[in-house]
C-alpha cells in the first residue's frame, strides 16, 4: 500500500511538472495570465507530491520491506535506523528522488516570492525549473523506479518489475544486501545532501537568466534577484566538497583528501564557474559590464551541474563515488545537449542587447582584475574538463580507456592556482573605475614588504623547497592585505563615529556583509592552502610488515606493533583491529587502532585508519594486510601529514565567511522608514503653519 502511494505521487508530480512547463509557455506566448498562474500552482504542487513519495521510500527502508528491490539493495537487518533513512540517497533510484525533492522545494520557494515587479519573468522561470524537474522525475518513473518489486519466475529466475509479470510469484528476501560500506561514514550522511543542495540551487539563477534572455531584460535585475540564491548554492557546494574531502581522508585509505577522481572533479567544475560568476556579477552591478560573460557563466554552471550528475549516474567513468552502470546515461547526454544548445541560441539572439555599458578604465582596476580572475578559473575548468573526458575520447578513437592521473592536474593547475592567489591579494586594494599603478603600489608596498618575512624565516629554519616558500609568501601577502583592509575600515569608522575598535569592526562587517564576508572567505582559503602545502609538499610515507614488538620509524615518529585481534559485531561486520603504540621524539603519545571491517551482507571490506591528530600534523596508520591472528606479521602503511588540519579549520572559516556574505542585509528599510518619518514630520509642520 505504501509503495503504491509513493509511486502514484511520483507519477502525479511528473505530470504536474510537465503541465506546469507547458501551461507557463502557452500562457506567456498567448498573453493569458491565468495559464501562467495555473502553471505556478502546479509548480507549488510538485513539492508536496515528491515529499509523499520520499517519505514512502523512507518508510519502506526503515520497515525493511525487502520485496522492494531498492530496499533490498541498500539496507539490511543489521543496519541502524539512521543509516536506513540516509539510504534514501545511497542508491541510484533513491538519490534521483532526493534530487527531485530538493529541486521541487527550491522551485516552489522561487514560486512563492513576490512577482509584482518581475511578472514577465515568471512563466519562463516556471518553464526552466519544471522542464528540469520533469526530466529527473521522468527518469525515476520510467527507468529507475524505487518502488519496483522483486518477482520469481517458475524457472527460479529473479526479475525486477513495477507490476507483477505473468506467471511470477512475489520474492521476499529475509535480508537485504546492505548499504555500501564506504557510505556508512558520518560524512556521507551530510556530504551528498549538501552537494545536491548546491547543484539544485544553481538551477534557480539559471532559470532567471534564461527568463531574462527570453523577455529581453538586459538590465541586472535577474542578477540582483538571484544573488542570494547563488551564494546559498555556492555555500552548499563548497561544504559538500569539503565534507567529501574529509570522507576521503577518513575512509578511502588514500592518506589524503583529494585524488583527482572524475566524480570529485565533476563536483568541482560547477564550483569553479559559480565562483567566477559570483565575482563578475559584482562588476555588472557596479559598472554595467560583463553582461555576456555572466550569462555564459551561469549557462556553463547549469550544464556542468547536469554533466556532473550524468557522470555519477551513467557508469561511463570508473570511480569510487559513482553508481553502477545505467541505461539513463544517454538520456542525460541528450538533455545536456538540448538545454545547452537552446541556451546558447538565446544568448546569441540577445548578444547585441547585452553590450556592456562601460569600458575597462585601467588594467589594474577591480573590474579588470576580476576579469583576469575569471579567466584563470576558466583555465582550471578547461584542464579539469579535458582530464575527465579524455578517457572517453581515447576509448572512442582507440578502443582503450586511457585515464589521466593526479600529476597531470597538479602540474597544469598549480601555476593557475598561484595566479588566483596573487589576484586575491591584489584585488582588495584596487577600486572600480580608474586605478593607476602608482595608487595600487602605494597601498600594496607595506603588506608586500612584510610578506617576505615569512618565507625568509622559514628558509632560516630549514625549509628549502621553493614551492613551499612561494606558497608561504603568497598566503602571507593575502593574509596581510586582508587584515589591512579590516584594520583600515575599522579605523576609519572609529574616527568618524567615535566607536571603540571592536564595535567599529563589528558594525563595519555587519553593514557590508558581502564585502567583508568575502574577506573572511579569503582567510579561510589561506588556511586551506597552508594545509594543502603541508600534505602535498611535506607528506612522507612508508610501508612495512612487522611482527609483534617490532617498530617502524617515519620522520619524528616511531610505531610499535603491539597486537592484532579479530571479532564480529552486532551490525554484521567482521573486524580485524591492530593495536600500535606511537612515540614522537622518543616520548609515548598514545595508541592507535587501525582496522579492516568486512561486511558479510555486501561482501565488501573497508579500511579505517588510526590517526594521531594535532594542529601541527597527523600520524596516519593503515592496516594493509596480515598473515594470521596471533604472533604472525601484519603489514602497515604509514603517512606523516604535516599541517593537514589547517585544511579543515580553513574549511570552517571558509563556510563562516560564506554565511556572513549570504546573510540578508538590513537593506534600505531603516533608511526608508526614517525618510518617511521625516516626511511625515515635515507635513505636520506645514499643516500647523497653515
Amino acid at each position: 500500500m505504501i509503495a503504491n502511494v509513493g509511486c502514484s505521487s511520483l507519477a502525479m508530480a511528473f505530470l504536474a511538472a510537465l503541465y506546469g512547463a507547458i501551461a507557463a509557455a502557452y500562457g506567456a506566448r498567448r498573453a493569458r495570465p491565468r495559464y501562467v498562474e495555473s502553471a505556478r500552482h502546479a509548480m507549488l504542487l510538485t513539492w508536496p507530491l515528491v515529499t509523499v513519495s520520499a517519505l514512502a521510500i523512507i518508510w519502506l527502508l526503515v520497515s525493511g520491506d525487502y520485496q522492494i528491490h531498492y530496499v533490498a539493495s541498500v539496507t539490511s537487518n543489521s543496519m541502524p535506523t539512521y543509516l536506513k533513512v540516509t539510504a534514501l540517497w545511497g542508491g541510484q533510484a533513491g538519490s534521483l528522488v532526493f534530487w527531485s525533492w530538493l529541486m521541487a522545494a527550491f522551485a516552489s520557494a522561487a514560486g512563492i516570492r513576490k512577482w509584482h515587479r518581475d511578472r514577465e519573468l515568471l512563466p519562463w522561470v516556471v518553464v526552466v525549473t519544471m522542464v528540469t524537474l520533469a526530466f529527473f522525475l521522468g527518469l525515476v518513473v520510467f527507468f529507475e523506479n524505487p518502488f519496483a518489486r522483486l518477482w520469481l519466475t517458475p524457472e527460479g529466475r529473479q526479475v525486477t518489475a513495477l507490476f507483477q509479470p505473468r506467471g511470477t510469484t512475489p520474492l521476499i528476501p529475509s535480508d537485504g544486501q546492505g548499504l555500501n560500506p564506504l557510505l556508512r561514514h558520518p560524512g556521507m550522511i551530510i556530504h551528498p545532501p549538501t552537494l545536491y543542495l548546491g547543484f539544485v540551487s544553481f538551477v534557480v539563477p539559471y532559470a532567471f537568466a534564461i527568463a531574462a534572455l527570453v523577455t529581453g531584460r538586459t538590465d541586472d535585475r535577474w542578477v540582483r534577484i538571484t544573488r542570494r540564491w547563488t551564494l546559498v548554492a555556492w555555500l552548499f557546494l563548497s561544504l559538500g566538497l569539503i565534507l567529501g574531502g574529509r570522507w576521503a581522508y577518513d575512509v578511502l585509505g588514500w592518506g589524503g583528501y583529494w585524488g583527482w577522481d572524475p566524480v570529485e572533479i565533476a563536483a568541482l567544475m560547477p564550483w569553479l564557474t559559480g565562483t567566477a560568476f559570483l565575482h563578475s556579477v559584482m562588476v555588472q552591478e557596479k559598472k554595467g559590464m560583463l553582461k555576456r560573460w555572466n550569462v555564459i557563466l551561469i549557462i556553463l554552471t547549469y550544464a556542468l551541474v547536469i554533466f556532473g550528475t550524468f557522470l555519477t549516474r551513467s557508469g561511463v567513468l570508473s570511480s569510487v563515488h559513482a553508481f553502477a552502470q545505467s541505461a539513463i546515461g544517454p538520456l542525460f547526454f541528450l538533455f545536456i545537449g538540448v538545454t545547452f544548445v537552446a541556451s546558447l541560441s538565446l544568448l546569441i539572439k540577445r548578444w547585441d542587447d547585452l553590450k556592456s555599458e562601460n569600458q575597462l578604465g585601467s588594467i589594474v582596476s577591480r573590474e579588470a582584475l576580476f576579469l583576469f580572475n575569471n579567466l584563470l578559473f576558466m583555465g582550471i575548468l578547461a584542464v579539469c574538463f579535458w582530464g575527465v573526458i579524455f578517457p572517453l575520447i581515447s576509448e572512442l578513437f582507440t578502443g582503450q580507456k586511457v585515464t589521466v592521473g593526479p600529476p597531470f592536474y597538479e602540474r597544469a593547475n598549480s601555476p593557475l592556482g598561484i595566479g588566483l592567489l596573487l589576484l586575491m591579494a591584489i584585488a582588495p586594494l584596487s577600486v572600480f573605475g580608474q586605478t593607476s599603478w602608482k595608487l595600487l603600489g602605494r597601498a600594496l608596498w607595506k603588506p608586500l614588504a612584510l610578506s617576505f618575512m615569512v618565507p625568509f624565516f622559514s628558509a632560516l629554519r630549514g625549509t628549502t623547497n621553493l614551492g613551499a616558500l612561494l606558497g608561504y609568501w603568497v598566503i602571507s601577502l593575502i593574509t596581510l592585505v586582508t587584515l589591512y583592509e579590516f584594520w583600515r575600515g575599522a579605523l576609519a569608522r572609529r574616527r568618524r563615529h567615535g566607536e571603540s575598535l571592536p564595535v567599529a569592526l563589528w558594525k563595519l562587517t555587519s553593514r557590508n556583509r558581502r564585502r567583508y564576508g568575502g574577506y573572511v572567505i579569503h582567510l579561510g582559503v589561506v588556511l586551506m592552502v597552508l594545509g594543502v602545502i603541508g600534505i602535498e609538499i611535506f607528506q612522507t610515507e612508508t610501508q612495512g610488515t612487522l611482527v609483534q614488538g617490532e617498530q617502524l620509524t617515519l620522520d619524528r615518529y616511531t610505531m610499535i606493533y603491539e597486537s592484532l585481534t579479530q571479532f564480529d559485531t552486532q551490525d554484521g561486520r567482521n573486524v580485524t583491529r591492530a593495536v600500535v603504540s606511537v612515540f614522537r621524539d622518543g616520548k609515548n603519545v598514545g595508541e592507535l587502532y587501525p582496522r579492516r571491517d568486512f561486511y558479510y551482507s555486501s561482501q565488501q571490506p573497508m579500511t579505517i585508519p588510526g590517526v594521531r591528530s594535532t594542529l601541527e600534523d597527523d600520524f596516519y596508520v593503515l592496516l594493509v594486510g596480515w598473515e594470521s591472528i596471533g604472533l604472525s606479521g601484519a603489514t602497515f602503511k604509514v603517512y606523516h601529514n604535516p599541517l593537514v588540519n589547517f585544511l579543515w579549520i580553513g574549511g570552517l572559516v571558509f563556510i563562516l565567511g560564506t554565511m556572513v556574505a549570504a546573510w540578508p542585509d538590513r537593506g534600505p528599510e531603516p533608511v526608508l522608514k526614517l525618510a518617511k518619518k521625516r516626511a511625515a514630520t515635515a507635513r505636520s509642520k506645514i499643516g500647523g503653519l497653515r
